[in-house]
């Protein structure tokens, strides 16, 4: 596995957080590295903590690692524009987020037309009502980014009304929950980046569609080690289930002597342990309307792989608690993904007590893990920190590393969906 390098990186949380488009696609990530709460005093000074992020993202973990083919929010203090070295940034992925604490004079004017000549985007952070002068970045910066925790919704609608003359889109951050985000979507933000997404609205006497429905018995059909003959003939009475069945089983099969051309076939050649992931997967993709490509798809990819790795990093010779963890993840987000609560969802699949608990409850090993990767991926430190601290032998560098495989691993999912 990958390395993340220096012992000060190794006190440093990777958090990514997505940032969505109006119709709820994914536009790219911000990337950021954190301080352990005991280690924080490393990383007073935005010259440090802009240069880490730059240095691992780009020099230890490689950024299309962790970004995939989307672009990234980098943020840098004045110091770290000025130099040289995020010249060496891939232009087509990089967004520059100059923070607040950065003096628009004219030399950081004139540095931003320089990398914006160069072809990278530029990005304000923290914008707020009261913000000084950011006249003479008229036309060059692309992105408006306000922090809503800190903004009243007057305040709010009041930027909107000052930018909206601007060639920029306009990004609401710490959007948590359905609510807000709907708020800053009719005030006419164009980007969101927050929570709210993987926070499930849930919708009563809600019923599953058939595809949803066939998908679920077919999960709880091989979870509960039911014939081929059975499952076999639930994939018959679904023309589109077989079809991708036998196109994902060609896949895998691919070199071998002979054509996959039946679903009995189909199903030994995948074998049930894949077939059973596949099947997870595929319910996220299932309803024809969802947009492409699906945040929660590769939101709930990476934490069936960040699961199963960093069980494999506890006890690495127990492959069936690695195939368990990575179920936990995967099944984590199917009440967001079918507006349902989770109980209800998972009660005709009759699954083992350590995976409902941890579903329902977030107890026993399995709950801690995954409740250790919500608070990253909310980026609240203190709750990772203390979540950390209940699961040896685990430490932030080996979590890290298992991110970052995780990530890249659901990047492709994402894009072969």
């Amino acid at each position: 596995m990958m390395s993340l390098g220096s012992t000060k990186a190794n006190n440093l949380f990777l958090v990514r957080q997505s940032i969505l488009g109006r119709t709820q696609g994914l536009e790219g990530f911000e990337l950021q590295f954190r301080p352990s709460q005991k280690n924080a005093a490393q990383f007073q000074d935005d010259d440090t903590v802009s240069s880490l992020v730059i240095n691992h993202a780009f020099n230890e973990i490689g950024f299309k690692t962790v970004l995939g083919k989307y672009r990234g929010f980098i943020k840098v203090s004045r110091n770290i524009l000025m130099s040289d070295m995020i010249e060496l940034l891939p232009k087509e992925q990089m967004v520059f987020e100059l923070l607040a604490t950065v003096e628009i004079d004219a030399e950081v004017v004139e540095r931003c037309k320089n990398l914006k000549s160069l072809g990278y985007m530029l990005a304000l952070d923290d914008i707020s009502h009261h913000v000084g002068d950011v006249e003479p970045l008229r036309g060059i910066v692309d992105v408006i980014k306000v922090d809503i925790k800190q903004s009243s919704q007057s305040d709010m609608a009041e930027i909107v009304t000052r930018f909206k003359k601007w060639p920029v889109k306009l990004l609401a951050e710490k959007v948590d929950n359905r609510e807000e985000a709907k708020c800053c979507f009719d005030l006419g933000f164009n980007l969101f980046q927050g929570r709210y997404f993987a926070r499930p609205a849930l919708i009563a006497g809600k019923r599953l569609s058939h595809s949803e429905l066939e998908v679920i018995r077919l999960i709880g059909l091989v979870m509960s080690d039911a014939s081929i003959e059975k499952i076999e003939q639930v994939f018959k009475e679904n023309p589109g289930l077989s079809f991708n069945l036998l196109r994902i089983a060609n896949a895998v099969a691919m070199g071998a002597y002979r054509k996959v051309t039946s679903i009995n076939h189909a199903i030994t050649e995948l074998g049930r342990r894949q077939l059973l992931r596949w099947l997870q997967m595929l319910l996220y993709t299932v309803d024809n309307d969802a947009v492409f490509p699906n945040p929660l798809l590769q939101l709930a990819a990476t934490r069936g792989k960040f699961m199963e790795l960093l069980v494999q990093q506890i006890d690495k010779d127990n492959r069936d608690f690695g195939d368990i963890a990575y179920m936990v993840g995967i099944m984590s987000l199917m009440d967001t993904l079918l507006s349902m609560p989770l109980a209800e969802i998972i009660s005709p699949l009759d699954l083992p007590y350590e995976i409902s608990s941890a579903l329902l409850f977030r107890s026993g090993q399995l709950g801690q893990l995954l409740q250790l990767i919500e608070h990253l991926e909310g980026g609240d430190i203190e709750a990772a920190n203390l979540a950390l601290e209940e699961l040896s032998p685990l430490d932030i560098s080996r979590v890290n590393t298992a991110q970052v495989v995780a990530l890249s691993w659901a990047n492709m999912i994402g894009q072969e969906t």
